[in-house]
């Protein structure tokens, strides 16, 4: 509603102060004050088709079109200078404002055609020869630039256009953990589409262009919180199906510790002081409490596969995923630890790669990441190699909820069953069951949550049941030894979207993988 009001707040200023204007160009000042047919009217009257103003009604384009026609609309009262371009393209309507009370201000004519018209001068003086001429016409050229402007203008636009097309429709990520190795590798950097399950509005919108929440080298943060603008996305191209690749803003990524290695959350490191030995800058930053606390666009990105969408219930018994209580068939790009005992320098160099056997799949010593059916190609092709899939113990304070009553026995094989909510459907809530579904109350769907004995109070008002306010999803990585997913820190909701893969533009590790470079990643 905020965002709302805030864009007819800007077209309600936009029409007033054009209203004041149009009379300055010999228009109907009521034409000024009519949204679209206005910029139409200016298009006509700066050089170029009405129809070029028409397209100020298409969101997002918009505000290109609007820009370019707001600066050439000022140009076109001889207001040549950065300062008069840059207050048209920052806040337009103070410089109609500013025009239309200004009584010197007068109308000069379309600037488009006037600075074809003496280009066409320059070019002609010069086929010519006419030095003289030529000469004159550069030196009172009232639309020259100076080359610093030049290259300041050309720098402005191209970073404001790429980081448009980056926080609205394409950005580009590289996959940097290997949690959905069997399917997307370290190295290898994606297109994602931000339109496909539909374009988010930013809401952190001071910050520094192309950078998504950290600074290089400096470490700092590369935003402000302040001001902010309220969630809105806009309706999707496609919906996210069931094992779909997806990008999403980590969901507990709210409170973090950053560190040169990684982000932990806060509750992660409280419930897990393992991390704390095998990281001393953590260490350092947790003594001091020096941790992050992030917006939700700002939250880290992951990529992993949403293998549970709402509605569903998901259960893993022994390493399948049951949906609904339906085995679910398994790809073979889902990747498990195994142990192989024997001489493995017997196996031929040429099957050993094609079999993964290599560093990259390595966990330690003659442990590998491989998928059921590569380790059953290895047993059946070498029956001295002894090949065995890793077992876990019961593991039921990493396991989401974090609630020993409820995940004793839990661990990444044997899971469940969860069920993932789905916006309308309303859930009993209680005591026993509440862990599942705190966080999201609390933070996802922004409700004050309190629990008292054995009662829950939701705003204040005692509650035995809860309705969900957006589709959540189960996203987990192929890698599934090696990830850490919605198995440990819960579900992902819908407003923490981000994309969808689209293609492997580049892939590199030591070396140019050149067979995946094109690579569909929406598919694997």
């Amino acid at each position: 509603m905020t965002i709302l009001l805030f864009l007819i707040a800007a077209i309600v200023l936009t029409s007033v102060t054009l209203y004041m204007l149009f009379p300055k160009l010999d228009l109907p000042a009521w034409k000024g004050a009519v949204p679209v047919l206005n910029y139409m009217e200016i298009a006509e009257k700066v050089g170029r088709s009405k129809w070029y103003g028409a397209l100020s009604a298409i969101p997002i384009l918009n505000i290109f079109i609007v820009t370019g026609l707001s600066v050439a609309l000022i140009r076109s009262f001889n207001k040549f200078s950065l300062g008069d371009a840059a207050k048209a393209v920052v806040y337009a309507p103070l410089s109609f404002f500013q025009l239309a009370k200004d009584e010197k201000a007068k109308f000069v004519g379309p600037i488009i055609s006037r600075e074809s018209d003496y280009q066409k001068q320059i070019i002609d003086a010069r086929k010519s020869k006419q030095d003289r001429k030529l000469k004159k016409l550069l030196d009172n050229n009232p639309y020259s630039k100076s080359v610093a402007r030049e290259w300041f203008e050309s720098i402005v636009f191209a970073v404001f256009a790429a980081a448009f097309i980056r926080m609205f429709f394409i950005e580009a990520y590289v996959i940097p953990t290997p949690s959905m190795e069997g399917s997307l590798l370290v190295g290898d950097y994606l297109f994602v589409s931000k339109a496909s399950y539909g374009i988010r509005t930013p809401q952190t919108v001071a910050m520094i262009p192309l950078l998504h929440n950290r600074i290089p080298v400096v470490g700092s943060e590369s935003y402000l919180k302040k001001p902010s603008l309220p969630y809105y996305r806009f309706p999707a191209l496609s919906n996210i199906e069931r094992n779909n690749p997806i990008v999403f803003n980590w969901p507990v990524g709210d409170s973090v510790y950053v560190t040169k290695s990684r982000s932990y959350s806060v509750a992660q490191v409280k419930r897990e002081p393992r991390y704390l030995a095998s990281d001393p800058e953590l260490k350092k930053l947790e003594a001091k409490k020096a941790y992050k606390v992030r917006p939700m666009d700002k939250k880290d990105h992951y990529v992993k596969r949403a293998v549970a969408v709402a509605g569903d219930t998901l259960e893993i018994r022994d390493t399948k995923v049951f949906i609904n209580g339906v085995e679910e068939p398994q790809s073979n790009t889902v990747q498990f630890l195994y142990q192989i005992g024997g001489d493995l320098s017997a196996i031929n160099p040429k099957k050993r790669e094609e079999w993964g056997l290599t560093r990259d799949n390595q966990a330690g010593g003659s442990v590998f990441y491989l998928s059921n059916e590569t380790a059953e190609a290895i047993a059946a092709n070498n029956s001295s190699l002894a090949v065995q899939r890793r077992s876990f113990p019961a593991d039921a304070k990493k396991m989401f909820p974090h609630d020993i009553s409820i995940t004793e026995g839990w661990n990444v094989d044997n899971y469940g069953p969860i069920y993932i909510p789905k916006k309308g459907a309303t859930t009993p809530i209680s005591k026993s069951n509440i862990a599942f579904y705190k966080k999201l109350i609390r933070d996802y769907e922004h409700n004050k949550l309190e629990i008292k004995g054995d009662q829950i109070f939701i705003n204040n008002e005692l509650a035995t049941s809860y309705t969900f306010k957006q589709d959540y999803f189960w996203a987990m990585g192929d890698n599934r030894h090696n990830s850490e997913d919605s198995r440990m820190w819960g579900f992902v909701p819908h407003d923490h979207m981000v994309g969808k893969p689209l293609v492997i533009w580049f892939s590199s590790k030591n070396g140019i993988r050149w067979n995946r470079i094109f690579k569909s990643a929406s598919n694997i």
